[in-house]
């Protein structure tokens, strides 16, 4: 299939490594060019490298106001058109309720919150019809995920937002979709794991759960917001799609 994905531009947040990488790296797989981003430079450089020549490198913080304005500035620059962004953020820090700081609350709210938020505003402004801002969330938009009570606290916020940008944007021809991981196999959801005493009988636990019994690999991440991207989905919006291994309870 023909994703129609070839000589498009997108911006993928995040795209050093974990999920963000990993949708990038489908998206050039299946002809896309991609502005990365991510706040060490080296590892920025580094991570553009490796996807070739249709990538190029940014290091910016989602929590810095002018970060959409160089991103997309970048995607025009260097490639000539700007077709959508991926929003990928790192997950806040793990801790439950009477652990976490206002400090933490804030740092995280900026990037994760109100840095989504910015950029996507940005692209909306930028973006033709035909155009796509897409969100990686969290199962916890649906149900909390003990022990991360930040992002239970920004994600479902982040949908929210999402969906009212998806009916504002929607007579535009511009979509807007968000991607929930589940149990993806990431640095982020091992270190999840060794935070228990046996991280091996944590994950054994969590796979039981998932009727496929397995954790996702950041591959089938990726190949899936390479699609809700891409002209193929281009019908969907306004959607929150589960990439979880059928983990979620709800239909």
């Amino acid at each position: 299939m023909d994703l129609g994905l070839k000589d498009r531009v997108y911006v993928v947040t995040g795209g050093t490594r974990g999920l963000g990488n990993a949708s990038a790296r489908e998206m050039v797989a299946d002809g896309a060019k991609v502005v990365i981003t991510g706040r060490d430079e080296k590892t920025v450089a580094d991570a553009a490298a490796a996807l070739g020549p249709d990538a190029v490198g940014v290091a910016v913080d989602n929590a810095d106001p002018q970060a959409p304005e160089r991103v997309i500035a970048a995607a025009r620059e260097r490639f000539g058109r700007f077709d959508g962004v991926l929003v990928s953020v790192g997950g806040p820090p793990a801790g439950f309720v009477a652990d976490t700081t206002d400090e933490q609350w804030r740092t995280a709210f900026e990037s994760v919150f109100l840095g989504a938020v910015r950029l996507a505003r940005a692209a909306a402004a930028e973006l033709d019809e035909g155009g796509v801002i897409g969100f990686v969330l969290s199962g916890s938009v649906y149900e909390p995920i003990a022990g991360l009570t930040v992002s239970n606290g920004l994600r479902p916020g982040l949908a929210g937002f999402a969906k009212s940008l998806s009916d504002e944007l929607g007579p535009r021809g511009i979509r807007v979709i968000g991607v929930l991981p589940g149990r993806i196999d990431t640095d982020r959801v091992r270190e999840l794991d060794a935070l228990s005493a046996d991280p091996e009988a944590t994950r054994a636990a969590s796979e039981s759960q998932i009727p496929l019994r397995r954790y996702g690999t950041p591959q089938e991440f990726g190949r899936t917001a390479a699609f809700l991207l891409s002209p193929a989905a281009s019908y969907l919006t306004g959607v929150m799609v589960p990439v979880d291994g059928g983990a979620r309870h709800g239909f």
